[in-house]
């Protein structure tokens, strides 16, 4: 290379020199260690401290998730315990009237039986008049026909009779309030039903009242 060639060369690269942005050219430069670290130790310190403000945060949703579910098991609990409450109540409401229900079929049945066996008074002409006749007959339907209904009343209540007459003697469901003597008959079998005994589903509503026989 001729020297000609070499001092435009030189001119070329001061002119570039002159022109170029020095502090651009400084800013693109990577930094040194103690900066890279200093930043990094910044950089660790704000993420320790987004972790532990994000984990006071997780704790707090934590505390405020068990309060809540804390509440939500004495809820449920008061409203089971005032459940069993209304339904205790509502048992006790409901035998209380069947047990009067059955009271008034006690006493339909003793009417009806009076009835069933009634007759006419007879007339100075030695029988009873026609229409007295007919209206008893018709009286003694009507009253059949009332305690046929009630007892279907009891059934759809689930109120269902207690079969004793030919069984032994159960004393959780029948009281023996008469006994008998005849040593043909098994000792302890009910005999007769003096005051009929009740079931409301599959609980004792009411104690029947029987003749047992004794040996």
């Amino acid at each position: 290379m001729s020297d000609t060639q070499k001092k435009r060369l030189l001119e070329e690269f001061q002119s570039y020199l002159d022109l170029a942005d020095l502090d651009q050219t400084e800013g693109d430069m990577p930094p040194d260690l103690n900066t890279l670290f200093g930043e990094m130790a910044g950089l660790k310190s704000e993420v320790k401290a987004q972790s532990r403000h994000f984990k006071s945060t997780l704790d707090a949703l934590g505390d405020a998730l068990a309060a809540v579910q804390a509440d939500n098991k004495a809820l449920t609990d008061q409203l089971a315990a005032h459940g069993e409450q209304m339904q205790q109540q509502r048992s006790e409401i409901l035998r209380t009237l069947l047990l009067e229900l059955v009271d008034v079929y006690d006493r339909l049945t003793v009417g009806s039986g009076m009835l069933q066996n009634y007759h006419p008074v007879a007339s100075l002409f030695g029988h009873p008049r026609k229409q007295d006749v007919e209206f008893i007959a018709s009286f003694k339907e009507g009253q059949a026909m009332t305690l046929r209904r009630f007892e279907q009343l009891l059934l759809r209540h689930r109120v269902y009779p207690i079969e004793c007459v030919g069984k032994l003697l159960d004393p959780h469901t029948m009281s023996a309030v008469e006994i008998s003597s005849d040593a043909k008959l098994e000792n302890g079998l009910v005999i007769e039903e003096l005051r009929k005994g009740f079931l409301f589903e599959d609980q004792l509503l009411r104690h029947a009242e029987v003749k047992v026989n004794k040996l």
